[in-house]
């Protein structure tokens, strides 16, 4: 008895694993590239709360004691986390040559984060400043100046958010993308209407009520 059912095709199989493979690969670099960015981003925004640098400056009580926060040494950290987010978010909505800008975009904000803060782990003039200010002299200087180790929090905060950047920009295009219910106008898909039910005296009602003759077959 021959079966009415068609026989698989054999060359059809390894297909079906290879695509299997490579959805299997774009999901674990999307989940990669979502820890990167969202811890990078969470360590940028801590560092930037943290002291960076300590130190004094001689007033008329003796030794007033000083300190620099990350954000008090530069801003850019911060500022960066927070755009690295947003262009780790909009990578879902975008496609094509706008995911490829915005994955640049999040590449360049760890870059950025990166160089701040190796440029703020030796500054001395947020301290310097304050000095000024504690000991009315403008010509004051801190004395003393140590720095912490937040500012190299800061860089590695960075270099996560790069290494998500370059993820997306390598294995974005494997990547899922907004759902397209809408349309690029923003108007939802219209939807099938169903004919009127005979049977059914409110589906009557229905179609003579938009003008429509229900004993005609759709």
């Amino acid at each position: 008895m021959t079966s009415a059912l068609p026989t698989p095709r054999t060359e059809d199989a390894p297909q079906a694993a290879a695509g299997r493979t490579a959805r299997g690969g774009g999901r674990r670099s999307l989940a990669a590239a979502l820890l990167l960015g969202a811890a990078g981003a969470a360590l940028a925004l801590l560092a930037s709360r943290q002291s960076w640098a300590h130190g004094s400056t001689a007033v008329a009580g003796g030794d007033f004691p000083l300190t620099a926060k990350g954000s008090d040494v530069t801003g850019v950290p911060a500022a960066l986390a927070i755009v690295g987010l947003a262009a780790l978010v909009a990578v879902f909505a975008v496609r094509r040559a706008g995911r490829v800008l915005v994955s640049a975009l999040l590449a360049l904000s760890g870059v950025g984060i990166a160089v701040a803060a190796l440029l703020g782990a030796s500054d001395r003039a947020a301290l310097d400043e304050k000095a000024a200010t504690a000991s009315g002299d403008a010509a004051a200087e801190v004395a003393g100046l140590s720095h912490t180790g937040w500012p190299y929090a800061a860089v590695a905060a960075g270099v996560l958010i790069l290494a998500a950047g370059l993820l997306a920009l390598t294995r974005g295009r494997a990547w899922p993308a907004m759902s397209g219910r809408y349309e690029r106008d923003g108007a939802p898909r219209p939807r099938a209407r169903r004919a009127p039910d005979p049977d059914r005296p409110e589906d009557l009602w229905k179609a003579i009520d938009r003008g429509e003759d229900p004993t005609q077959a759709g």
